[in-house]
């Protein structure tokens, strides 16, 4: 098969595993839920046109980091309504991005602001930073006081001034708390997350982030969803038993869908050696321009010589 793939594609090239991809989506689509649920998918992890496709015919939804990300989702097939944006940079063409149908959430009191100002009385996200972080690094870790993500939980009582201004309606509370994140520091932020759905009384939905670990060497393990899922349904039965409040639980695991289903493949072009005391090296047509995690996050990645 590598060799017919390089034949007819040349290298280096990405090639996935639709099998892997579907058994992935099932997995989501299947995390427990007591009052409705979305499973999304967050495409910044690989948007490759050909798996959104997929994704969208297997019934994910998705999460997009920028309106360019919103745009080519919608130019995969996938319609408006099923797209979530949440973006550090707020795009200019906001209006336009709600009026063809998305779901946005503000990532910062400035965006509150922003979104206020553009589309008063418009139904709006908030990403709260809940005040925890996990990640397999630092890089990753995108919760907790060093991080930039989200709305710092302590000043919600100001994103609802802001957005009472405005008579924007809150409907959802958004964390994600890193990339690789600890099962049991995740379970804490949904808990840290139902405090300050608390402070919102019309909010419906509560979007717990993505973040799962994926084991790619063989000594790592991935995230179970059936471990991971249970304690999230239970927190969201007592929340409903205290309150009254049924929220509909929405996920959006990017890598944990997207990384063992690819590979990349690439030709040995030379090797080399450092003598008897050193190694021997084998010279790839590929490198960090395909491959960033290794560079940008230490990531360790398995690699087969066929």
């Amino acid at each position: 098969q590598c060799k017919q793939i390089a034949r007819e594609f040349r290298t280096p090239t990405y090639v996935y595993d639709e099998a892997s991809l579907r058994k992935a989506a099932e997995a989501v689509l299947a995390f427990p839920r007591p009052y409705g649920f979305t499973g999304r998918y967050a495409m910044k992890a690989c948007p490759n046109g050909a798996i959104l496709s997929l994704f969208r015919d297997w019934g994910l939804h998705f999460d997009a980091s920028s309106g360019h990300e919103v745009l080519r989702a919608v130019q995969s097939g996938v319609p408006a309504e099923r797209i979530s944006l949440s973006s550090q940079e707020f795009p200019e063409n906001i209006t336009d991005l709600v009026n063809l149908g998305i779901s946005v959430n503000a990532c910062s009191l400035r965006q509150v602001e922003t979104f206020g100002k553009a589309l008063p009385g418009g139904r709006l996200g908030l990403r709260v930073n809940p005040g925890v972080g996990s990640g397999g690094t630092l890089k990753t870790n995108v919760g907790g006081p060093s991080s930039s993500f989200g709305i710092w939980h302590e000043v919600l009582g100001q994103a609802q001034e802001i957005a009472d201004k405005y008579s924007l309606q809150v409907f959802r509370i958004h964390s994600h708390i890193g990339s690789g994140s600890d099962p049991d520091v995740w379970v804490k932020a949904v808990d840290l997350t139902l405090d300050q759905v608390r402070l919102f009384p019309n909010v419906t939905h509560v979007n717990l982030g993505g973040g799962f670990k994926v084991g790619r060497m063989p000594e790592e393990t991935s995230t179970d969803m059936d471990i991971v899922g249970p304690p999230v349904k239970a927190a969201l039965e007592a929340f409903a038993a205290e309150t009254g409040r049924e929220l509909h639980l929405e996920i959006e695991p990017g890598t944990y869908l997207a990384a063992n289903s690819g590979c990349l493949l690439a030709s040995v072009q030379d090797k080399t050696n450092t003598g008897s005391d050193g190694h021997v090296f084998l010279k790839l047509d590929t490198g960090m321009t395909d491959i960033l995690r290794p560079t940008l996050y230490a990531a360790q990645q398995p690699m087969t010589v066929v």
